[in-house]
């Protein structure tokens, strides 16, 4: 039986409530989107950042990378608020550019979603073993010059299953987890910044700047993997119990957070250590932010409190791309692009079930590739990323002058063309970004071959999804519909 619609403005809203519980509050809402950005990168990259850019470089790069997020940011305020509905960008670009591009902006989304969750399962085992140095037992096999051991391993695939059951229960039990969580975070947060007070010295800054533009370009190109997650709001949209205007704005606040979260992070860890030791202790493999916060207060105990705060970072992106993610390919297997199995809803719990198992297999997966996963994940998942952003800034502006009659309970811009100006600088930011991946400038930067094969892979089953699709359907407000038509298919939604 379909779903009952109803009328949303101009167009043609179809109702999920009998399908997903609005189980989620305001501030459930703000803590998955801040927390989907606020992952475990700050610890393991943040001494990089520093020794390729300097402090000032590192800072000028994510305060840059902050509002280029900004833009997009509120470019997808916009668009949340006039169709709040499950799926996110695929609601956005299969109504402004039809299903073939849909499909690609939608698969590379998710591909940027998997590579966090993945990245986020090795980061677990790496993060034990510098709280617990003898761990590693039963040696498996070596991977980029990593020894991967088989108990190691195990803490990334028993986290992996712990979080995947935690998301099949439901979207309630996986917001609290994250409430819960990000509030401990903002805590370290406030140690580090306490222990800059107590024991940092102005001093440690210098170099301001290193390594040039090419260093800046450097730290620039990591921002859309550390960023990624406002987004994640889009895809749980049916599951917010708050009015669709509020949902943009807490998209734009949750950027805004993170921004201020990373200019934090290195700024404390720049001024805890003379760059010289910050470089050794990244050769060494270290965890740089947490040393940095035991060299300020003086006792190694205070490290592992800041290894306790990466370990919620974790879980708390962890948690919301396992959720964004899931709902995003359910919403493509309903409208066809998917195969069937992906849509299917546990009966008792009210979650996309096979979607999260799927997601969830890929990550019991990725501890046994070792550690250099953790570069590779990154590097891979960002053009993904910065595609799909470009897409959806390009959606906004054709929305905008195709139908300009469209109910927009959060208009940007105002009424003039202001919001299509914004959309147009964020389409051109996110352009800039993926030129500086492909190997085309001084400063593009140089991906490992397993990163470009892990984006080429992905992105070829893309394409290959997108051609397997019925020509003919025109973008608009019936395009899934029409879809959905000529594949033979029942609308769910």
């Amino acid at each position: 039986m379909n779903a009952p619609e109803q009328q949303a403005g101009s167009y043609t809203q179809v109702s999920h409530d009998s399908i997903f519980k609005k189980a989620m509050g305001r501030l459930d809402a703000l803590f998955v989107g801040f927390g989907a950005m606020i992952g475990f990168g700050w610890i393991v990259l943040a001494g990089g950042w520093i020794e390729q850019a300097g402090t000032m470089g590192a800072l000028l790069a994510f305060a840059g990378g902050g509002v280029i997020m900004a833009f997009v940011g509120v470019v997808y305020s916009e668009l949340v608020a006039a169709m709040p509905l499950a799926g996110g960008e695929h609601n956005y670009l299969m109504r402004a550019m039809g299903p073939k591009l849909s499909m690609i902006g939608s698969w590379c989304i998710v591909g940027g979603y998997i590579t966090v969750v993945m990245f986020e399962a090795v980061a677990v085992p790496k993060t034990a073993l510098y709280l617990l140095p003898d761990i590693e037992k039963i040696f498996l096999w070596n991977v980029a010059g990593f020894d991967v051991y088989l108990t190691w391993a195990l803490i990334g695939v028993v986290t992996a299953i712990v979080l995947t059951y935690i998301n099949i229960r439901g979207v309630k039990v996986a917001s609290l987890v994250q409430t819960f969580v990000v509030s401990f975070l903002l805590i370290v947060g406030l140690l580090l910044v306490t222990g800059a007070g107590v024991g940092g010295e102005m001093k440690h800054v210098e170099p301001w700047f290193s390594g040039g533009f090419t260093g800046f370009a450097l730290v620039l190109t990591t921002v859309p993997f550390l960023f990624v997650g406002f987004d994640v709001l889009p895809q749980a949209a049916e599951e917010i119990n708050v009015k669709p205007r509020q949902i943009g704005k807490l998209v734009v606040l949750a950027v805004l957070m993170a921004a201020a979260w990373y200019v934090v992070i290195i700024f404390t860890t720049s001024i805890s250590m003379p760059h010289s030791d910050i470089a050794v202790l990244n050769a060494d493999g270290g965890l740089v932010t947490a040393d940095a916060l035991s060299a300020m207060l003086g006792h190694p105990t205070w490290g592992k409190i800041v290894i306790a705060g990466g370990l919620a970072g974790i879980i708390t992106s962890w948690n919301a791309f396992l959720m964004g993610a899931s709902r995003l390919m359910w919403a493509l297997a309903q409208s066809g692009m998917l195969p069937a199995w992906f849509g299917k809803i546990h009966p008792t719990y009210r979650t996309p079930i096979n979607a999260l198992l799927f997601i969830g297999a890929l990550s019991v997966v990725a501890p046994f590739l070792g550690s250099a996963m953790l570069g590779w994940v990154v590097d891979a998942g960002s053009p993904m990323i910065v595609i799909t952003y470009f897409l959806v800034s390009i959606a906004f502006v054709q929305l905008r002058k195709k139908e300009p009659e469209m109910e927009r309970p959060m208009r940007v811009g105002g009424k003039g063309n202001g919001g299509i100006v914004i959309g147009v600088i964020s389409a051109v930011l996110c352009l800039f970004l993926f030129l500086l991946y492909l190997p085309v400038t001084p400063w593009s930067a140089q991906l490992e071959w397993p990163s470009w094969l892990m984006f080429g892979l992905w992105l070829a089953v893309g394409i290959a999804l997108m051609v397997r699709l019925p020509g003919g359907v025109k973008a608009g407000p019936d395009a899934e519909a029409e879809l959905l038509k000529k594949l033979g298919r029942e609308s769910h939604r």
